[in-house]
């Protein structure tokens, strides 16, 4: 009898043992049970191996009312009595809703200078000539601000917008305070003071308008083009060592920017806006920021290789946050556009926040820890040596600084500095 090959040769296969049939057969029904409660609990979707298109939470607002915004949800205000949700009663008439608009409201604060005395940040005080922002960024760490105006943190904070028409008079009021010390104020932190609406409102030319009459330091933030249209404010400062611009760049897709950043300007033109800047001879500075685990961490040398090339001399990097209500508002996000990449995402973002999606430590909160972190953190400080940036930072000057007389007092007789 002929015998087979000993490499043909194979076990026979045991049956297997009756109590794994049951055991698949309960694990099937844990996750149907957490993919039925992701769709109100986004937080529920930890251990589902796969995102399958089921899981889209149902808060979700029909895409054509919210054509052209970045967040997909608008959530009651967690200062709100009342939580208010759509939803179909059986007559059909959801899509009879009326798509979201931009509208702007007029706030009358009393100051305009706004403190703090994070050891995050390099500036002790900023103005912000508006609440909230038409960028429409997912990510935007000023989303929560709007929930104490009783508004939500999702759609409402880029369409319910609020204008300070005041703030040009009264930032000259507080400046020109007998008590008053100098310091760079930072203009537009919290939301862009470019935003869209500015073209209409012209609110921050009007401020700078005033810094530059007292000589007040001012550093700006944006991802605005339109930055270039104060161009004749902006460079004489800058001549004086009164002014400097950085540019926020987050990614150079410009599909990916849309989908992030829906009525900021595209990626090219803030890498253009850098270059006419420096031309101009403005101190200019790019922000890679926020660095998205997994979506745009792989972009950050090529960001700043676009930036150093227009002209840029300095740059940063602030990893993504979420805080508060913006945790859900990027998870619906990252499920939207993103389903494959989720679990990897939030996983990042728990290794940088010891175990949590976010941790407002101080030192901590906008690079985070753990061996993620600080390959970005290497990764940041090879191209910046690479490149030449940072090699000096600017330190803005306040020997300008001078009170206006105001009308009808009398000049000093020998001018400024007597």
């Amino acid at each position: 009898m002929q015998r087979r090959p000993a490499d043909n040769l194979s076990p026979p296969s045991a049956p297997p043992p009756k109590h794994l049939g049951r055991l698949a057969e309960e694990r099937r029904a844990e996750r149907t049970a957490e993919r039925r409660a992701a769709e109100h609990n986004l937080d529920a979707i930890s251990d589902i191996d796969a995102v399958p298109e089921a899981t889209r939470p149902i808060t979700v607002i029909e895409g054509g009312r919210r054509r052209g915004r970045g967040a997909l949800s608008n959530a009651a205000g967690r200062f709100e009595p009342h939580a208010r949700e759509a939803f179909d009663d059986g007559w059909q008439r959801l899509d009879d809703l009326p798509p979201f608009r931009t509208s702007v409201t007029v706030e009358k604060p009393r100051t305009i200078i706004n403190r703090n005395d994070s050891p995050d940040v390099g500036f002790d005080r900023s103005i912000n000539p508006y609440r909230g922002c038409e960028h429409g960024c997912v990510y935007c760490f000023a989303r929560p601000t709007h929930a104490y105006q009783g508004l939500s943190a999702g759609l409402d904070f880029e369409t319910k917008l609020f204008a300070k028409p005041d703030a040009p008079e009264l930032l000259a009021k507080e400046l020109a305070k007998a008590g008053y010390e100098p310091r760079t104020i930072a203009l537009g932190i919290n939301t862009d003071g470019y935003q869209p609406i500015e073209r209409d409102w012209r609110l921050t030319r009007r401020i700078l308008e005033v810094l530059s009459d007292f000589g007040h330091p001012v550093g700006i933030v944006t991802k605005s083009a339109l930055v270039l249209r104060d161009l004749d404010i902006l460079a004489p400062m800058a001549a004086r060592g009164l002014a400097k611009v950085a540019l926020s760049v987050t990614s150079l897709d410009h599909k990916l920017a849309r989908l992030m950043e829906p009525r900021a300007a595209t990626p090219q033109r803030r890498i253009d806006t850098i270059r006419r800047l420096a031309e101009a001879g403005v101190p200019t500075a790019v922000l890679v920021a926020p660095v998205v685990p997994a979506v745009t961490d792989a972009e950050l040398e090529r960001i700043l290789d676009a930036a150093a090339g227009a002209g840029a001399s300095e740059a940063g990097y602030v990893m993504l946050r979420v805080p508060l209500e913006i945790r859900d508002l990027f998870k619906e996000w990252l499920l939207e556009h993103f389903p494959d990449r989720y679990r990897h995402v939030l996983s990042l973002l728990k290794e940088m926040h010891g175990g949590k999606e976010y941790d407002s430590t101080f030192g901590q909160r906008m690079t985070g820890t753990g061996p993620y972190a600080w390959t970005m953190a290497r990764r940041f400080e090879i191209a910046t040596e690479r490149l030449g940036l940072n090699r000096r930072h600017l330190k803005l000057t306040t020997r300008h600084f001078r009170r206006p007389p105001l009308k009808g007092e009398q000049l000093s007789l020998f001018g400024e500095g007597a």
